[in-house]
């Protein structure tokens, strides 16, 4: 489903400016345990829907989540920060420089998991531009 809907997501993307000029397509990482027990990232699966129709490569393996992080289920915005702070890290910053990235997610629910992983990507300095999509958001 997740890449049938970044099919079509990718279709309206398409239509607005700024997303015309994308090099990359990130999705969120799952921390390696999670992917294991899950079989599957589904933000992953959404970033190759949007990719195969907006003819942008996925990067899957350069973002990473490097610690495990607790659910964010229940947690204030704060707390939500707090857990995922510090737990991304960029394997090759290099392929990185001077790209406009895609950073997808599922569903964002205060936006901790999505700053967290835009906050290290822009740390590098390196001319990177960050535009964001997911599937969904909580209220």
């Amino acid at each position: 489903m997740a890449k049938m809907i970044g099919n079509w997501y990718g279709s309206d993307l398409q239509t607005i400016d700024e997303y015309k000029n994308l090099n990359l397509i990130i999705p969120v990482p799952l921390h390696k345990s999670k992917l294991i027990s899950r079989g599957y990232n589904q933000s992953e699966w959404f970033a190759l829907g949007l990719s195969e129709t907006m003819k942008v490569p996925v990067q899957n393996n350069n973002l990473s989540r490097i610690h495990k992080s607790e659910t964010q289920t229940r947690k204030t915005r704060y707390k939500r920060w707090e857990n995922v702070s510090e737990i991304f890290e960029v394997v090759r910053p290099e392929l990185l420089n001077d790209k406009h990235i895609l950073l997808v997610d599922d569903v964002v629910t205060t936006g901790a998991t999505l700053e967290a992983c835009a906050q290290k990507l822009l740390s590098l300095n390196c001319g990177i531009k960050i535009s964001i999509a997911t599937i969904a958001f909580a209220s």
